[in-house]
């Protein structure tokens, strides 16, 4: 069976792309078939996938079975306006079969599936679902990428709260930015007391990925 990995985040502009292509680099040296999609993305202009256009790109060169993919295999549903897709839509329904039917035949081509979300967990999606009910609509364990800037602490434990209270299994990586030096001594004492440890996404990808197969 594919192990599913959901790539959540704390808010948009996290790292969520960035975290996702690192993952996929880390299981395929690990000798796995690596597959990836994003259900929904927006602020799709005249076909250009931001995000997926550089994910297919990637697992493309990861396994040779996605050389006959199309964007539109990797992004089942895209709208125009960078907003959140109950915006975006006009708050049309989630065609959540239209993503089950792509997450299917992507999983025929590999052993684990990546799958990046759209912005943070209470995204709205539609009247429905937020993008946290697509993590347990998909049965994936998830990875929630969050920041190191000054605000880090009540950011990550309101939506680990959220992961929680959904009985979703995950683990927590911080993606630290060049701009981020004061983390360790203004967020990462705090964080380190009510956690064992505090993962970052660059320097401890390959713990992250064993923990996450391991979920």
């Amino acid at each position: 069976m594919t192990k599913r990995i959901f790539v959540t985040a704390t808010n948009t502009d996290i790292g969520k792309t960035y975290t996702t292509k690192l993952l996929l680099k880390q299981f395929a040296s690990l000798g796995y078939r690596v597959g990836v999609i994003k259900p929904i993305e927006t602020g799709v202009v005249d076909g250009v996938c931001p995000d997926g256009d550089a994910l297919l790109a990637l697992v493309q060169e990861l396994n040779p079975a996605f050389k006959e993919m199309t964007i539109e295999d990797i992004v089942p549903i895209t709208y125009e306006l960078p907003a959140a897709p109950y915006v975006a839509s006009n708050a049309a329904k989630l065609d959540v079969k239209k993503i089950t039917n792509a997450v299917k035949k992507i999983e025929n081509i590999c052993d684990i599936l990546i799958i990046e979300g759209a912005g943070g967990l209470y995204v709205p999606i539609d009247d429905r679902y937020m993008m946290i009910d697509l993590i347990g609509y998909l049965n994936a364990v998830a990875l929630l990428v969050t920041h190191c800037s000054l605000g880090c602490i009540n950011d990550t434990l309101l939506s680990q709260k959220a992961l929680n209270d959904t009985g979703i299994s995950y683990i927590t990586a911080f993606n630290c930015k060049e701009s981020d030096r004061s983390f360790a001594s203004v967020s990462e004492p705090y964080l380190l007391k009510q956690q064992k440890n505090v993962l970052k996404v660059e320097s401890d990808i390959d713990t992250i990925s064993q923990l996450l197969y391991n979920l």
